[in-house]
């Protein structure tokens, strides 16, 4: 029998060029949440106070230290929840590299509306900046799921020993995402310390949820 001048791949080989496209993906996003996380230091500002006034100055500043840790809590629990997702998908499509780029294109608007909270959280336009800062991690909570369903709907994308009640667990919690980050919003044009205190709520919960190893197991 002749040899086959066109051999086939081999499994292995498809595993790992499928692992290497993924690793890509990530790598890329990681780079993007790095970006978005680090421009909002911007807003901190050295204050101009007398002499004798500095933390009289920086305490008038708390606004932009409560939108900026708000913000950073945020970004920084959605790169962990990212990541984790990323440990159970092992192959990509299209489809899916233009969903995770509708969702990097959200988090790289983070800086803006922290910008506005920062600006207008004691004037007469803090419900309109808070609206507007809420609304955008409801887009953010809408593109996660629709990135985690599209991935690990039928386990498209999802590698083969991924525990299917972690797969599960990960896909209820989501849901709450929107629900309540809409909620947000609509606090936001009734009393605008509620909305962003619901903020920081959910990306506790979301940083817990991520730190909980729901009946998980290896990945490949």
């Amino acid at each position: 029998m002749k040899n086959d001048p066109w051999p086939t791949e081999s499994a292995s080989d498809q595993a790992r060029a499928a692992e290497k496209e993924t690793g890509r993906v990530e790598a890329f996003s990681d780079g993007v949440f790095a970006i978005a996380i680090t421009l909002l230091v911007l807003e901190l500002k050295v204050p101009k106070a007398p002499p004798g006034g500095l933390v009289a100055a920086l305490l008038q500043q708390w606004p932009t230290f409560l939108s900026y840790f708000t913000s950073f809590a945020t970004i920084l629990v959605m790169w962990v929840n990212h990541h984790e997702i990323f440990n159970h998908i092992r192959r990509t499509s299209v489809a899916f590299l233009f969903l995770n780029g509708l969702l990097l294109l959200f988090v790289t608007v983070v800086p803006f509306p922290t910008s506005l909270v920062s600006a207008h959280l004691l004037s007469a336009d803090a419900r309109a900046a808070a609206a507007i800062y809420a609304g955008t991690y409801f887009l953010i909570a809408l593109s996660f799921n629709a990135l985690w369903l599209y991935a690990s709907s039928g386990r498209r994308l999802i590698g083969h020993r991924s525990d299917q009640r972690h797969i599960d667990a990960i896909t209820r919690n989501y849901r709450f995402g929107p629900i309540f980050y809409f909620a947000a919003f609509l606090l936001a044009f009734l009393w605008v310390p509620a909305s962003l205190g619901l903020c920081l709520a959910l990306a506790m919960f979301f940083a817990v949820t991520a730190s909980v190893k729901k009946g998980t197991g290896p990945v490949s």
